[in-house]
């Protein structure tokens, strides 16, 4: 089934897909950001992408069924590194799909971008997404106190980062 699992860009009719994910609290809190997305913006976002060239944004699907979201962000060609970020419907939680999709976004990353080092932020309290970092290859870098701002608390953040060299 792991070979099902597979990246394919965004396209226009994967925005109700999206915005649902968008619009979940469950799954915009390890975003560090509001469940507050609207349709028209979500579309204007998508037309304005199109001809980005420092975001790489992916479908993650299993057959023909979305089963979440994964971007590489804030691609930067002179440093050659990137932001990871990744957000798995519910529904499919707790299936190993993150960490399949992680290897498959930093394959992406290093073999097809070239880059020298991927990069990502997670909740502190997040210990299960921590540990699946950990185990594809990202090692904790720093950690960022009181920096996010979720649902009325101030949350501490971890910058996790794996370098082409080692992932290889």
């Amino acid at each position: 089934m792991e070979q099902d699992l597979q990246l394919r860009p965004v396209e226009k009719n994967d925005l109700e897909f999206l915005h649902k994910l968008n619009n979940n609290p469950d799954v915009m809190k390890f975003w560090f950001e509001e469940p507050y997305l609207s349709m028209e913006k979500l579309k204007n976002m998508y037309e304005k992408s199109l001809d980005n060239t420092e975001h790489r944004q992916f479908i993650l699907s299993l057959l023909d069924e979305n089963i979440g979201y994964v971007g590489l962000f804030s691609i930067d060609d002179r440093h050659r590194n990137a932001e990871f970020g990744i957000m798995i419907d519910p529904s499919h939680q707790g299936n190993g799909y993150a960490g399949k999709a992680t290897k498959l976004a930093l394959e992406y990353g290093f073999n097809q971008l070239n880059l020298h080092k991927i990069y990502l932020y997670a909740a502190k309290k997040n210990e299960k997404a921590i540990h699946i970092y950990g185990k594809i290859g990202f090692q904790i870098e720093g950690e960022m106190k009181e920096h996010f701002f979720v649902n009325g608390s101030y949350h501490d953040a971890v910058v996790m980062s794996v370098f082409q060299r080692d992932y290889k």
